[in-house]
Order: structure tokens, then C-alpha cells, then sequence
């Protein structure tokens, strides 16, 4: 399963009014071609910190589902984050990893997530819940399930690393004109 195949699964079945942060790289550039919605937030830099944007937002706003999307190496890059989630407990955040094992966007370089189970770094900083799958039908089933949960969850989704080059176009929202949406989007004003 491809990066963009594993959004498109996912991003159908993203309740509307769910803020949506996209870590930067392919995972935003996949998540923007998939479904651009004003509740969407696109990482462009800060590698690792996607994360983090959506504890604040989380927290800022307990009445919104907040749901990361994020890939191995941002999380590798900051693991500080997870026990961050998992300390403040936010019963809003849902986070989802796509595991490709490398940083694909600055040229495949592998990350450790062959040795590291994201997943069980997740539950150890205190996630309510968290969990892997590595198939399409394994996603399309548990997403429902998952986003459901009792939260702050963390799902790992296994992706192949794909072909060479971009899963989609740049995003292409600037960075002011995405913060200002997101801000009317959950009340924040401009």
C-alpha cells in the first residue's frame, strides 16, 4: 500500500469538522491531493513537528477532534512529542504514523522504524491506545474502530516506500493563507 493509497482510504471516512494536521513533506503534498478541506493544516518545514501543533490545538480546543497525520521519520525526529501526548492526555487527539522506513522526501534515507516499533513508543509515553496495521483491508477495517477510540490513540499505518519522487503536487496554500483558514476554521479568528 502506497502513501496515497493509505490516505485514500482514510480520508474519506475523517468525520467533517475534524482539524487535520499534516506533517510536512509527502504526507502533505499526499493529504492535500486527497482531500483539502479549511480544517487542514500542511506542515511546509519543521520537520517532527506536527505533532506538537496538534497537542496545542487539542488542548486549545477540547471540543474539536484533532487528528495528526504524520509519517515515521517526523516522529523519529521529535519523540519528545509522544510524551508530551501522552502527559497531557488529550481525549480529542488521534494521531496516525505512515511508516515507509525511510525519509522519502529528502532522498529515502532510512530511518530506524525497522528496529523501533513506533507503535509500542507511542503506548509507553502514555497513549490511551495504540496499535500497527500493514494491509489495505487492515486499514479500511480498523479506521472506524480507531477513530473511535478512547483517546489519545496512535495508529501505525506500514506503507511501502513508493516510487521515486513526489506522491503529488506542492501544496499550495501559503503558509499565511493556511493559518488564517485554519484559524477561521476553528474559531480563532484571522
Amino acid at each position: 500500500m502506497t502513501l496515497a493509497e493509505a490516505l485514500g482510504l482514510l480520508a474519506p471516512r475523517i468525520p467533517d469538522g475534524t482539524v487535520c494536521i499534516h506533517a510536512n513533506g509527502y504526507v502533505s503534498r499526499a493529504g492535500c491531493a486527497t482531500r483539502d478541506r479549511e480544517e487542514c493544516f500542511y506542515m511546509i518545514g519543521s520537520m517532527g513537528l506536527a505533532a506538537s501543533i496538534g497537542l496545542g490545538l487539542a488542548l486549545a480546543r477540547p471540543d474539536r477532534r484533532v487528528l495528526v497525520l504524520d509519517g515515521d521519520g517526523n516522529v523519529l525526529m521529535n519523540p519528545g512529542a509522544l510524551a508530551s501526548i501522552g502527559a497531557a492526555a488529550p481525549p480529542n487527539l488521534h494521531h496516525v504514523c505512515f511508516d515507509n522506513g525511510a525519509h522519502a522526501s529528502t532522498g529515502g534515507q532510512r530511518t530506524i522504524s525497522d528496529r523501533v516499533r513506533v507503535e509500542q513508543v507511542a503506548r509507553a509515553c502514555g497513549y490511551r491506545w495504540s496499535g500497527r496495521v500493514e494491509t489495505p483491508e487492515a486499514l479500511a477495517a480498523e479506521v472506524p474502530a480507531f477513530l473511535g477510540r478512547e483517546a489519545p490513540a496512535f495508529l501505525l499505518v506500514r506503507i511501502a516506500l513508493g516510487p521515486p519522487g513526489p506522491p503529488g503536487p506542492r501544496v499550495p496554500h501559503a503558509p499565511e493563507a493556511m493559518t488564517a483558514r485554519l484559524r477561521r476554521a476553528v474559531g480563532a479568528g484571522a
